[in-house]
């Protein structure tokens, strides 16, 4: 029996729904790759990112620079692959604190019910009406600064974006983790364990919790590739980080001025976002049906 059980557990059966799903299985292969060159790459390609050379500006695609260089003779295979450390983490941590966030807001409402839950309700529909995007301007233009004085230039702004981010896109994890415990709640398991003396912390973190993760998963992973575009999106507009320190929304942003004569500036860097972004989504597809207990064993 101890042989047969773990090939029937959850998580067995999440893996092989998941395997099954090419596109899900590619886009995994290609983030682990991009992961790894962000890791990586900057150790084996031994190209300085932040030396300037105007000799060799706007140089094209070559052995030397497989990626050519920018309008300040900067190797853009190097940028590319520092400035992926800085674009996936801002993702990631941004996906965390929104999905954090979002828990704990769904699980309060859902488990209480009552004026808690139409409390929060409310603040939820409040922020889901909020225009993000320029919300998100005005609370990096306005703070920026004073972040950076604490903080420092770099990890000052990282702080800022990842915060910003993830506070104002919380709302579809909260709505989701609301309807899960509304569910589960009513469950006989949970009146079981209420009724042997189980507290509420016990009944949240043991009983309901685990049975409404699936969907927060497949939430978080595609809220990173939503964090990367957004942060993509500050620095084109300049609200990112500091110029020296490459993103790749920043190689775009500065890029603009060159697309005619010089377009791998841009082509490579886009490149870049638009592979790691499909790949999340693809991802997160296949966590959705490898989650779901109706989908095939």
């Amino acid at each position: 029996m101890s042989a047969i059980a773990p090939s029937g557990s959850p998580v067995r059966r999440a893996w092989r729904r998941f395997r099954r799903d090419r596109t899900a299985v590619l886009g995994a292969i290609v983030l682990l790759v991009i992961i790894a060159g962000a890791i990586f790459g900057p150790l084996l390609y031994d190209m300085p990112y932040d030396t300037i050379d105007f000799a060799r500006s706007s140089l094209p695609p070559s052995a030397t620079h497989p990626f050519g260089t920018n309008d300040r003779g900067q190797d853009i295979l190097a940028r590319i692959l520092y400035g992926g450390r800085i674009s996936l983490s801002v993702g990631i941590v941004a996906a965390l604190v929104m999905v954090s966030l979002g828990t704990a807001i769904g699980a309060a409402a859902g488990f209480y019910g009552g004026w808690v839950d139409t409390l929060l309700m409310r603040a939820t529909d409040l922020f889901l009406a909020l225009p993000q995007l320029p919300i998100l301007l005005l609370v990096v233009y306005l703070f920026r600064d004073a972040v950076k004085t604490v903080f420092g230039p770099e990890m000052g702004v990282f702080v800022l974006v990842v915060l910003t981010i993830g506070g104002l896109n919380w709302m579809s994890v909260a709505r989701l983790v609301r309807a899960g415990f509304l569910s589960v709640r009513e469950m006989d398991f949970v009146a079981a364990a209420r009724s042997l003396g189980a507290g509420n912390w016990r009944l949240v973190r043991v009983h309901i919790l685990p049975n409404v993760l699936g969907p927060v998963i497949v939430a978080a992973t595609l809220a990173v590739g939503n964090a990367i575009i957004t942060e993509s999106t500050l620095s084109f507009l300049g609200l990112g980080f500091p110029p020296d320190v490459p993103t790749w929304g920043g190689m775009l942003y500065n890029a603009r001025n060159y697309l005619e004569i010089s377009p791998h500036m841009a082509i490579f860097p886009g490149l870049a976002i638009f592979l790691t972004v499909l790949s999340i989504n693809y991802i997160g597809d296949g966590a959705r049906d490898a989650l779901d207990p109706k989908s095939a064993p």
